[in-house]
């Protein structure tokens, strides 16, 4: 259930459970004036025999001033019989009413219950008031602090003569909501005390428990323990808030354990740059100190020093533009020149270059395109030959058998170009296959002057094949040789905008 659902339902419980609590509570104090012994509240909970002799009483009071109006209406001369009197104002005192009866405007007859003295002045200045032969009712007069409700019938006698007779009454629903509403206010209270407190204990109980828990894993991860795991399991708010923090922990730990494998590699650069460059320097100071103090001093033996001079300068050229051009490609700062290119046409024209190069005489360069037809891709031609020419070099290094042959390939596949180059050379192990595309992997073997490189070129060959929207592998087995693959869109395949996404001008 989510945070919003939680909220929205609490308020309304809040609402609801109070409202039919309080309707029950008043059925409640309802059933418990009745005065059936056997309802089944009343035997649960007792008797307030108070509240309910006052419910009684009141009847009974109902009772007798609705016979009194009915005499005054249909036997008046009844208020002349002195016995009737006293009799009815006996009963009456028992209720806390009473009785008073006026004939031709005096005062015949009041109940002993009631203080003449007080009462009298009080009933004829709110008779004055009236007309002198109409029917009221008021609850104003205040006899020994109680409240009397008068009501008051005029009254003609078989004599024709007039009169009015005046019933008390006195007003206990007063008494009755004294007794009554402390009841209800404590139900009230304790229900909503209860309905509120309970639910806000339990929604606030669904939000701390996660907010400390993502308190914790914020304090592991600030402490560096990137491997505590915040495991809620929940389907609200926090749970995809904890799912997203959890993501961002792992991404964070993926991320520093590539800034710390980065970090590592590029220790591993700086020695293999060091290395590497530290051969040639030594070769080349070697030689200027042999030609210096004279070693050198025939034509010949100059010549050969100066062309050692030569290729130790040229090697470290190399050296230094390919970990510049890779520094570039990293940073996504070299830009691309996308043209339509015949890839047949472009690998027939290599490895005729590569045919009449008189270094590679002793190398067979095989490239059977049967039917000669052209094959377009979408391709940087400066950047693909780069590609071409890192990895012939990387199979010319790893030469050393009899036969000395690399094999060209071109192959189609759904809107893009698959180009292989295969060798004969000693292969690469399983174990070291998966990492010959990774920045500065270099094997162990291929540390030597002559043959080793700074291990970039074919992490370069793949930072241009994906500056293409290309992927680039490679399958080898030992003592059978290495094929390197990769692939180039055809201008069908190529959408213009990947360019533009993958590299930055």
């Amino acid at each position: 259930m989510s945070i919003r659902l939680k909220l929205l339902v609490s308020y309304i419980a809040m609402i609801i459970v109070p409202t039919m609590i309080f309707i029950l509570t008043v059925i409640l104090v309802l059933s418990l004036m009745m005065k059936d012994k056997m309802n089944p509240v009343a035997k649960f909970i007792g008797d307030f025999e108070s509240v309910r002799e006052v419910q009684e009483m009141m009847q009974k009071q109902e009772e007798w001033a609705s016979g009194l109006a009915y005499f005054a209406k249909n036997e008046p001369d009844r208020f002349k019989d002195a016995s009737f009197l006293k009799k009815t104002g006996e009963a009456l005192g028992g209720l806390q009413a009473g009785l008073v009866v006026e004939m031709e405007g005096a005062v015949s007859f009041v109940s002993s219950a009631l203080d003449e003295g007080e009462l009298l002045p009080k009933l004829k200045s709110i008779a004055l008031k009236r007309p002198a032969y109409s029917n009221f009712e008021l609850d104003e007069i205040d006899v020994d602090g109680i409240n009397y409700t008068a009501k008051k019938y005029t009254l003609t006698f078989a004599d024709r003569s007039k009169g009015a007779v005046y019933v008390l009454t006195a007003d206990r629903v007063s008494e009755i909501f004294i007794a009554i509403f402390p009841i209800i206010l404590l139900f009230i209270l304790i229900v909503v005390g209860l309905t509120n407190g309970g639910l806000t204990y339990l929604v606030s109980r669904s939000f701390i428990k996660p907010l400390y828990g993502l308190k914790r894993a914020a304090q592991q991860i600030k402490e560096g323990n990137l491997d505590y795991e915040l495991k809620l399991n929940r389907k609200d708010e926090f749970g995809q808030l904890s799912a997203a923090f959890e993501e961002m922990r792992v991404r964070l730990k993926e991320s520093i354990s590539v800034q710390l494998q980065f970090e590592e590699s590029r220790k591993e650069l700086i020695s293999n740059i060091s290395h590497d460059l530290k051969t040639p320097i030594a070769a080349i100071t070697a030689c200027a100190e042999g030609m210096r103090d004279g070693i050198a001093d025939s034509p010949e033996m100059q010549i050969k020093y100066i062309e050692m001079i030569h290729n130790k300068a040229t090697h470290m050229n190399r050296l230094i533009d390919e970990l510049f051009l890779f520094s570039k490609l990293d940073l996504n700062r070299l830009p691309f020149y996308f043209e339509k290119t015949d890839m047949a046409g472009f690998l027939h024209n290599y490895v005729e270059e590569l045919r009449l190069h008189p270094q590679y005489s002793d190398i067979s360069f095989l490239f059977p395109h049967p039917g000669g037809e052209p094959i377009y891709v979408m391709a940087d031609r400066e950047k693909l030959g780069r590609v071409v020419a890192n990895i012939v070099d990387n199979s010319i290094k790893h030469m050393d058998g009899a036969v000395k042959q690399v094999h060209f390939n071109l192959s189609r596949n759904k809107g893009e170009v698959i180009i292989a180059i295969r060798d004969s050379g000693r292969g690469i192990g399983a174990e070291a296959l998966p990492h010959i595309f990774d920045r500065f992997y270099r094997a162990e073997s291929a540390r030597n002057t002559d043959t080793g490189g700074t291990g970039l070129g074919l992490a370069i060959v793949k930072q241009i094949i994906a500056g293409h929207g290309g992927r680039a592998w490679a399958e080898s087995k030992i003592d059978e040789g290495t094929a390197i693959f990769f692939t180039l869109l055809t201008p069908e395949g190529h959408t213009g905008e990947r360019h533009e996404n993958d590299t930055n001008h």
